[in-house]
């Protein structure tokens, strides 16, 4: 049984392990530097962002993470950080469901829009998105500062 429900104190843990599976997916293992009581702190404590997460069976197996932004020229936004169902659980629905409600929490906290990042070598991420009837939209370079705390 499938069930999509806000990550809850505890789910930290298997967030993690799906953040670094994503990481390695994306071949970038290295870059992963939060620890599990960070994610749990930003996650449950300091409410910096949020998190749905799929079961099946009572064992996660997919995620959405997630934070309010702000458009200068819309308003409020909500960014989709990371999305991720373990390979074997894809294909029966759970992405859709993941990807269906966390449209749902962005409309129903009045945001105007939602936004994400896609690899342009995911294709299978892109086939994803365009059967969910996205605007995908290659015109934009990302920017980026890393900082080490």
């Amino acid at each position: 049984m499938i069930q999509i429900r806000k990550a809850q104190t505890g789910d930290e843990i298997a967030i993690y392990e799906l953040i670094k599976e994503l990481a390695v997916y994306e071949k970038a293992p290295e870059e992963v530097s939060i620890t599990i009581s960070e994610l749990k702190e930003h996650l449950f404590e300091d409410n910096i962002c949020d998190a749905l997460v799929a079961t099946y069976n009572n064992e996660v197996v997919g995620f959405t993470l997630f934070y309010i932004s702000y458009s200068t020229w819309k308003g409020k936004c909500l960014y989709l950080e990371d999305f991720y169902v373990k390979e074997n659980y894809r294909k029966h629905g759970i992405g859709s469901l993941l990807f269906q409600e966390t449209i749902e929490i962005a409309k129903s906290i009045k945001a105007k829009r939602l936004d994400w990042q896609v690899l342009d070598w995911n294709d299978i991420a892109i086939n994803f998105y365009k059967k969910q009837a996205v605007q995908l939209d290659s015109a934009w370079i990302n920017g980026r500062i890393s900082f080490d705390s």
